[in-house]
């Protein structure tokens, strides 16, 4: 009996025990999810998106001060960055004066995939999407806006009450883009400056359609409600080599009513080299008759022609012999200069070689014969 009493005892004192370290633990609980988990995660989203809109307004305005102001130079990743940012503003100026037009507005909407606190800082990655903004010279009124999307790895520390970015990794839409000083830009900028836009109503529903499909699945180019994402019917290549052909294959395909062939398909299994391949996808639209050369060379030999691409044309890139970039047209601007959709870096009606100014590349202007 007595040994009875005891181990009621025992077990009372551990029911009490243990409903005690329940309750403790639940109010930490709601003190952690009620109050510092959902701060921090607003403030540091609020940290990055002051940092590219900073940087936005100094790519605009070409602030060299202000954008060195963002990066610490005392590393080697911080100075890689900054390095990159600084290139690029030049590049942007430059084309924009081949081009003749200037940048009125840059803005990104940012997409946090994961955002952790550290220590020092801050790291991330992030699906960022940025609206260019840009007029021609002798037309100020008229304005056309692209979008480019890119994926980001981001790490930042805090200095003092400067927040300085330490590294950054993401896909680069101005990596081919070194050589612009080697195109004579004079007379390119007079050509293009009396051109007229192009009128695109009478375009085939096969056309049309291509052009739906490539604006809805852009990706991180995309308008925030469509959720920044490719079609999940398919697989995405960018881990493996890249995503251009795979997203122009399923443009015609998807939208333009092309059908598969033995030799151009997609299934369960995968997908075929002329599917998700450049230089395969150019091979074979040209070889089967599916498709006819435009133009083809240099920037210089081909920008004239490049006004006569039409909706669901394609443009391949090629670097040393080899094609290694697909996109496909989606419409003009207003002085009818071709835009195109693409995946990897993703792109929203982007003048077609915006990114593609090294001397080195030649251009596949491609007719889709729909």
């Amino acid at each position: 009996m007595l040994i009875f009493v005891t181990i009621k005892k025992t077990i009372l004192i551990g029911i009490i025990t243990f409903l005690l370290i329940c309750t403790s633990l639940i109010g930490m609980c709601h003190f952690y999810a009620s109050v510092p988990v959902a701060l921090i995660d607003e403030e540091l989203s609020k940290v990055v998106q002051q940092s590219f809109d900073t940087r936005n307004k100094a790519m605009l305005e070409q602030d060299l001060k202000t954008m060195e102001s963002l990066y610490d130079r005392s590393t080697k990743y911080g100075t890689w960055a900054y390095e990159h940012e600084v290139i690029k503003m030049k590049y942007l100026k430059k084309w924009s004066d081949k081009q003749g037009v200037k940048f009125i507005s840059i803005k990104s909407i940012i997409k946090v995939r994961r955002l952790n606190k550290r220590e020092d800082g801050l790291s991330g990655n992030l699906a960022v999407s940025t609206e260019y903004k840009y007029v021609y010279e002798g037309d100020p009124k008229t304005v056309n806006t692209f979008r480019i999307g890119t994926y980001h790895s981001l790490t930042m520390i805090q200095k003092e009450d400067k927040w300085l970015v330490t590294k950054q990794w993401h896909t680069d839409p101005f990596a081919d883009s070194l050589k612009l000083d080697e195109i004579k830009t004079e007379a390119i900028r007079t050509h293009i400056l009396t051109q007229k836009a192009r009128d695109f109503s009478n375009l085939n529903k096969r056309r049309t359609g291509a052009i739906e499909y490539a604006d809805r699945y852009v990706g991180a180019a995309n308008e925030e409600e469509y959720g920044f994402v490719y079609n999940k019917k398919y697989r995405n290549y960018n881990g493996m080599g890249g995503d251009c052909a795979n997203f122009a294959s399923q443009i015609l395909h998807e939208g333009g009513n092309f059908r598969k062939t033995y030799g151009w398909n997609y299934d369960r299994g995968g997908a075929s080299r002329s599917w998700v391949n450049a230089d395969g996808f150019k091979d074979y639209m040209l070889g089967s008759g599916r498709a006819s050369v435009i133009a083809y060379g240099t920037y210089n030999k081909v920008y004239k022609a490049s006004y006569k691409l039409l909706p669901g044309d394609f443009v391949a890139y090629e670097k040393k012999g080899n094609v290694t970039h697909i996109s496909v047209v989606t419409g003009a601007d207003s002085k009818g200069y071709a835009l195109i959709n693409c995946h990897n870096t993703d792109r929203y009606r982007v003048p077609w070689d915006l990114g593609w100014s090294d001397r080195n590349i030649k251009f596949w202007l491609v007719r889709a014969h729909f």
